[in-house]
């Protein structure tokens, strides 16, 4: 397996420049986003009172379902506890699903300026052939995403797990800034996250994950929030334990159990209603609640009623079905990387003006060249 950590080396200090007026110098809010509270009062209550409970199971290497980890409780959050924050760096390098370099640069100058601010940050990137194990276990998984790329000029195809050649550039950028980047080959930026943010906690710490992927629900808690970017207001958002909650009228230890019954279009995973039509969300969350987890849920209706008849038959034909889209979906907590104390320190910031301002300087000056070439892997726009 071929491992490729930038860590950050001492870098000159030049003297600040005036950063571009878009969008180093955009003006920002870190408000959180407002739901509309639809749950249980006493429901919340009672997930306050008892503290945050760790998010969804614990998964194994081969992705077994851990039926007990609902009931493992954390400690509620110390506000004294520092911060470390994980970037994933792939979702940031696209607009839709058309590539751009200006949307990183865009998206990466903000979290540094108003978010992470000189907190730690770990940069993680999607490793060669990270899909290949979940795609096994179910070809449809992000087939959709391959089926683009192949559908790109030959010029504009991107190598699987990596950003093509503008991932020096981007190494550039972030070493440049003080923050180690991860790419581990075979396995997906996802599991990494994962598997690191793990060991973060054991040191004491709160984590951030900073993504627009929904995969990330799975792992939050009362020490492990997320940041999106969201382009509609043109800014990053926390999104915490509590908005889950409010949002979604459960706890995120049922996170995963819900997706793998309704499946994930996005991802190609497909739900239970399209062999059991009538199954739906509805359904699935007044089951999860009551019984916690999706393996507790097949266990119990393999040895009595748990519902209505057409959910009964469901669950008990297609279990298995279910449990492939659990090991398709569960991030990994079991992949081979070792969280360095370096990469907890203080991150030194004086750098991030320059650094980015160059960066916009040379997309800006290799704008026309970029429209131009055939062989340019990547747009500016």
């Amino acid at each position: 397996m071929m491992v490729q950590i930038a860590l950050c080396t001492h870098v000159h200090i030049q003297p600040r420049l005036s950063p571009t007026p878009s969008p180093i110098s955009l003006s920002f809010s870190c408000r959180t986003p407002k739901f509309e509270v639809k749950s249980n009062k006493t429901w919340k209550t009672q997930a306050v009172k008892l503290g945050a409970i760790t998010a969804s199971a614990s998964i194994s290497g081969s992705g077994s379902l851990n039926s007990t980890a609902c009931e493992q409780l954390v400690p509620e959050n110390d506000a004294k506890k520092k911060r470390v924050f994980f970037l994933d760096v792939n979702p940031l390098c696209y607009v839709g699903s058309t590539p751009s370099l200006r949307s990183f640069g865009h998206w990466v100058s903000l979290f540094f300026s108003q978010v992470s601010h000189s907190d730690p940050v770990i940069a993680v990137l999607d490793g060669e052939g990270g899909s290949e194990h979940r795609r096994l276990l179910l070809p449809s998984y992000k087939a959709h995403r391959m089926k683009f790329l192949r559908q790109l000029p030959a010029s504009q195809r991107f190598s699987r797990g990596h950003v093509g050649k503008s991932h020096g550039v981007i190494m550039d950028v972030f070493r440049k800034c003080n923050v180690p980047v991860i790419k581990l080959e075979g396995y997906e930026a996802d599991d990494v996250v994962a598997t690191l943010a793990g060991q973060v906690l054991q040191r004491g710490y709160r984590v951030v994950i900073a993504s627009p992927d929904k995969d990330f629900k799975q792992l939050i808690s009362e020490d492990v929030q997320i940041v999106m970017p969201l382009a509609e207001l043109d800014r990053w958002s926390f999104y915490t334990l509590k908005h889950y909650i409010a949002q979604y009228d459960c706890n995120p230890c049922c996170d995963l159990s819900l997706r793998c019954i309704v499946g994930d279009d996005v991802d190609g995973v497909p739900g239970i209603q399209h062999v059991a039509p009538g199954f739906g969300r509805k359904t699935a969350l007044k089951l999860l609640k009551k019984h916690g987890s999706l393996e507790n849920l097949l266990n119990a209706a393999a040895v009595r009623t748990v519902g209505r008849q057409y959910a009964q038959d469901a669950l008990t034909k297609y279990a298995d079905y279910l449990r492939r889209n659990y090991k398709v979906l569960a991030l990994r907590r079991d992949v081979d990387v070792q969280l360095k104390e370096e990469w907890l320190v203080k991150r030194e910031t004086h750098n991030d003006s320059t650094t980015l301002y160059n960066f916009f300087k040379l997309l800006e000056g290799t704008k026309k060249l970029t429209h131009q070439s055939h062989g340019s892997y990547f747009s500016n726009g």
